[in-house]
């Protein structure tokens, strides 16, 4: 059987913690900044856990 080939374009989007958390950026904090009210923007700027069914999915292509 091969080895399986790391999904490029997920692995450097997703990071990987110590504790095996897999963190992901937040949509929508691109373009159009100046209509978004603060506290809206600061939540976009922090990063965001993936949970649920997809987290086995995507520890699966990146490696983990």
């Amino acid at each position: 059987m091969p080895k399986m080939k790391t999904h490029k374009g997920t692995a450097k989007r997703i990071k990987k913690t110590g504790t095996g958390k897999l963190l992901r950026r937040r949509a929508f904090g691109g373009h159009m900044l100046a209509k978004k009210s603060a506290s809206r923007k600061r939540r976009i700027g922090s990063s965001a856990e993936i949970t649920g069914s997809i987290r086995k999915n995507i520890k699966r292509v990146i490696g983990a």
